[in-house]
């Protein structure tokens, strides 16, 4: 049986990525990093996480995603650390939910006063 995280280990030491850095843009810690190494059966989600942060296709290396085509990889939701376009996204649409709620308290106060 393949351990999994002696594999992706082995790729991100032989990447030349940091550690610190791939664990940033995971939003994870550098400890969930060393866990997932140390984790003969590290989920599918978290291996294709990190090979797309890394620009490397585990497929190669671990049998389970051979079966696993490219456009289902990207339909599975895997969560990744927001890029600038995420957070300018969630950005505007805070501000646009707070001026609503702004708007709904000022509605409620008319009515209140009058």
């Amino acid at each position: 049986m393949q351990h999994r995280g002696e594999i992706v280990e082995a790729v991100v030491r032989n990447s030349g990525y940091s550690i610190t850095k791939l664990a940033d843009r995971l939003g994870k810690s550098r400890r969930w990093l060393y866990l997932v190494f140390e984790n003969p059966n590290v989920q599918l989600d978290h291996i294709i996480a990190i090979g797309k942060l890394i620009n490397y296709d585990f497929s190669n290396d671990i049998q389970e995603l051979k079966n696993i085509s490219d456009s289902s990889i990207y339909e599975s939701g895997i969560a990744y650390k927001k890029n600038d376009k995420d957070v300018t996204y969630w950005r505007e649409k805070y501000f646009e939910l707070l001026e609503d709620y702004h708007q709904l308290i000022k509605a409620q106060q008319k009515r209140g006063a009058l």
